[in-house]
């Protein structure tokens, strides 16, 4: 299989070599980018898009211009949503006549406008209008049943929003009924999927082996058992076959801070929250004397484990295993914070509480953890990681707001702080439903802000998209009101998907 898909990498190479057309070209690197093999060519797809972007390039398609936006700016490539302007009708909005019969172009643009940032209304008014109409079709016209599913999808998360890995293993089927598509692509995306499906499934393996022992050995029955789970949030965000290290990291990571959470929780008293929080930041074999039994074998396993990553890795990425402690010894901090508001009942204000929960939410930790391994990332580039820039808070926040949403469906644990929902329910007076909806607009904000963040530093881009895949990741845990990591059979398709079946060849 990696023979054949060697010779058939060749052949798209030279296809991206020698295609002089702007639209084939544009197509060509859509449905790479579609297919999940994006990652085989990464160094071409930026030649060929800088080259497009320096091009002219005019068209009366709104698919093709949209097409154009969305590849572009997915790629940290700024351009203007002026072009957009051509299609507007005699009351500056979008032609009724596109509107009414061209689904293919009302989706490219629906996906093509969220990637805007703040200050583009004419791109707000691009999503209202174009779901309007695309919610219209999907009712009242006969649409093609592959078109309507990916309409279905958008509607419900738009393409630049998604769990890439996930939104492959649904269009390579159905790539293979568009017209003309290409048989050489078609069969590298089968061959790729099934070899990347065999890394992870070894990886997998592994990581329940040491998670199996571990979790056994600390005796915490009361935390959740989710190895998958944690190894498949991981797999979202860095799916490429030669982040073996990275992904097996964070997924680790993950599973540790999540033994710590319940324990914050679930579980312990206030007095074994300021106990577990003073040995986690001791971070030394002496501070086990301040635990309770019950808490000594996880503290242990916790600087063993710290240990043995740190050992695994080359000299020069150290440094960033000790960024990554100091992140975890930050979210003891933070978990404590939080035991401490629920225990003396007190009802912080919105903004107090999305400033402490939004750093509790994990995010900044795998963030930072998530350039272990990876060579490319300067010192430059990481220190803009771990100073928790605007788009890694507005990750936070995102994942914060999406997962205290699913909560008040859930319930709370016994030591869970008020949730950013209750905080402006009682600040504002209003109900579950109106503080919902203004949560989903800050959502959309902070949305914004991470797509801003493509265009700052070209040097950055390349983290500035893990900070991508990592909010969309979240989607699949908590969207639909649903909280996907604690009822873990929510996600019984989705890893079958992934990780069970293998695309037919």
């Amino acid at each position: 299989m990696r023979k054949r898909a060697d010779e058939l990498k060749k052949k798209v190479r030279t296809q991206l070599g020698t295609c002089e057309d702007i639209v084939g070209t544009m197509n060509l690197v859509d449905a790479i980018q579609h297919l999940g093999i994006e990652h085989l060519f990464k160094q071409e797809i930026d030649n060929t898009l800088r080259d497009i972007r320096t091009s002219e390039f005019t068209s009366s398609s709104l698919h093709e211009v949209a097409l154009w936006f969305r590849l572009l700016r997915e790629h940290g490539l700024w351009v203007s949503p002026d072009v957009f302007g051509k299609f507007d009708g005699d009351d500056a909005r979008l032609s009724s006549v596109i509107a009414d019969h061209d689904t293919r172009g009302l989706l490219s643009l629906y996906n093509a406008a969220h990637l805007l940032v703040h200050g583009e209304p004419e791109l707000e008014e691009a999503i209202s209008i174009a779901r309007h109409h695309l919610e219209s079709m999907t009712r009242d016209c006969d649409l093609n049943p592959v078109l309507a599913n990916q309409v279905n999808r958008a509607l419900n998360i738009a393409l630049p929003r998604t769990c890439k890995r996930l939104e492959t293993s649904l269009f390579i089927s159905e790539y293979e009924q568009e017209e003309g598509y290409s048989e050489i692509l078609l069969e590298l995306a089968k061959l790729d999927f099934n070899i990347v499906q065999n890394v992870h499934l070894m990886e997998l393996k592994s990581i329940s082996e040491w998670w199996r022992d571990l979790y056994t050995y600390v005796g915490l029955n009361y935390a959740r058992d989710r190895a998958v789970e944690g190894y498949l949030w991981s797999c979202l965000v860095f799916y490429e076959k030669d982040l073996s290290f990275t992904r097996t990291f964070v997924a680790k990571m993950i599973l540790l801070v999540t033994l710590m959470d319940d324990t914050f929780d679930s579980h312990a008293t206030i007095q074994e929250c300021r106990q577990l929080n003073s040995a986690i930041q001791r971070w030394d074999e002496s501070a086990v004397t301040l635990l309770p039994e019950y808490l000594k074998k996880f503290y242990r396993e916790l600087l063993r484990n710290f240990k043995v990553l740190q050992d695994q890795v080359t000299d020069n990425d150290k440094y960033r295993v000790t960024y990554t402690r100091k992140e975890f010894q930050k979210l003891s901090t933070y978990y404590l914070q939080e035991a401490e508001w629920s225990h003396q009942r007190h009802k912080p204000s919105f903004g107090d509480q999305i400033t402490l929960t939004a750093m509790s939410s994990v995010i900044p930790l795998l963030c930072v953890s998530g350039t272990v391994g990876m060579g490319y990332v300067t010192k430059e580039t990481f220190e803009w990681v771990a100073s928790r820039t605007t788009a890694i808070v507005a990750s936070a926040k995102i994942g914060r707001f999406m997962n205290d949403i699913a909560a008040m469906k859930r319930g709370k644990n016994k030591g869970d702080v008020a949730s950013s929902v209750e905080c402006y329910m009682n600040e504002h007076k209003v109900t579950m439903e109106v503080a919902i909806d203004k949560i989903d607009s800050l959502v959309e904000d902070e949305w914004r802000t991470l797509n801003q963040a493509r265009f700052e530093d070209h040097k950055l881009f390349p983290v500035v998209e893990q900070v991508v895949n990592l909010t969309a990741s979240m989607a699949l845990f908590y969207d639909e009101r649903k909280d996907a990591y604690t009822f873990a059979t929510l996600l019984q398709d989705t890893i079958e998907s992934l990780f069970v079946n293998p695309v037919p060849i």
